[in-house]
């Protein structure tokens, strides 16, 4: 019998170490693990709070508030076992992830940095790999396995989560104040790659929420991701009629990634609407947003809902919102899509979705 060799066995054992695996396949399941967790959380929470303002304090809004924050705590377990998920994992390495995606989002020491998703997310992909390659290699898997994938992501998230956690909330610190001193080239800045990130593979949400992103800076990233989303959604209307106006709209614009690659050109006039708007955000309405909201755009009124969050609900924050949010970005990137429609560069059947 014939010895397998590393590169088999990982094949074997569907390790890929590659870009693509970590930082497209892992970091998507990794907001969907948000989405479920903190995302739907907060929106529970929102709603509890809005009724007990609105309505007066009752069982039922003290219920949804407590249920809401609950959700939001477990934003840790959740990466965890949406990451191994999306790595393929097997189901014992899925559970053990829980754990794992737990001790990555905490703080292992008083008063010391938390992981936080950033570090969850980098222990329970290590973890997970670890996991898979003993998974079923022993007649005592069900304590191998779940004891390797904890105690190599407990190890990670002690000495490493802490570490990765800091970098990214002070990197998401020197952007937020950078905004602050600089709104009008910042507000470009973070508008427009926000909201490219949110159209491509990668994933805004999680890059917002690592980051810690709030303030101004978050303000304007959700003016990027919502001049992709709506941008995308009103200039291919023609294509896709009303399901795909709501797909884009209220789902995604990454739906349009594989005609952006056909065509390039079709990604100028949402673009050119996030560049626009980041300094309309940041100089012309003040707006801000929280972490959770800061990279969803208007996929599902995330976005909104993080900005009532944010600058609390009232007529003038809402006029804002559907101004900046909605408005703007459908007639920016419109007026540009004519006048490149005009020029050649661009067609309606570029923008054709299978839906």
């Amino acid at each position: 019998m014939t010895k397998m060799t590393a590169k088999e066995f990982l094949a074997k054992k569907d390790v890929q170490i590659t870009v693509k695996r970590y930082a497209i396949d892992a970091l998507s399941s990794m907001t969907h693990g948000l989405f479920a967790s903190l995302v739907i959380g907060l929106i529970i929470k929102t709603i509890g709070e809005q009724i007990g303002i609105h309505a007066g304090e009752s069982d039922f809004s003290l219920f949804l508030i407590k249920i809401g924050a609950a959700a939001m705590a477990m934003i840790g377990p959740a990466i965890g076992v949406a990451v191994a998920h999306g790595l393929k994992a097997p189901p014992l390495v899925m559970y053990a992830n829980i754990a794992v995606g737990w001790m990555g989002n905490m703080a292992w020491e008083d008063g010391g940095a938390a992981g936080g998703a950033a570090g969850a997310l980098v222990a329970s992909i290590i973890a997970a790999e670890f996991g898979k390659l003993v998974s079923k290699e022993t007649k005592v898997d069900i304590i191998v396995t779940p004891f390797v994938t904890i105690f190599v992501g407990g190890l990670v998230a002690r000495f490493f989560g802490p570490l990765v956690g800091a970098l990214m909330t002070g990197l998401g610190q020197v952007v937020m104040n950078a905004t602050e001193l600089q709104p009008f080239w910042m507000g470009i800045v973070v508008s427009l790659i926000v909201g490219l990130v949110l159209t491509s593979p990668l994933s805004s949400a999680a890059l917002c929420i690592m980051l810690d992103l709030s303030g101004l800076a978050a303000g304007a990233a959700t003016a990027g991701c919502c001049a992709q989303m709506v941008g995308f959604a009103v200039i291919s209307i023609r294509a896709n009629g009303i399901s795909g106006l709501l797909s884009i709209g209220l789902g995604s614009s990454m739906l349009q990634m594989p005609n952006i690659v056909k065509n390039p050109w079709i990604l100028v006039p949402a673009t050119l609407a996030a560049i626009i708007l980041g300094p309309v955000s940041t100089l012309g309405f003040h707006m801000t947003n929280i972490p959770a909201g800061a990279g969803m755009g208007t996929s599902g009124f995330v976005g909104q809902i993080g900005t009532f969050t944010s600058m609390g609900f009232s007529f003038d924050t809402l006029w804002k919102v559907l101004v900046l949010h909605i408005g703007l970005p459908a007639v920016i990137s419109y007026v540009c899509y004519a006048f490149m429609k005009k020029a050649g560069r661009i067609k309606d059947a570029d923008f054709k979705l299978d839906l």
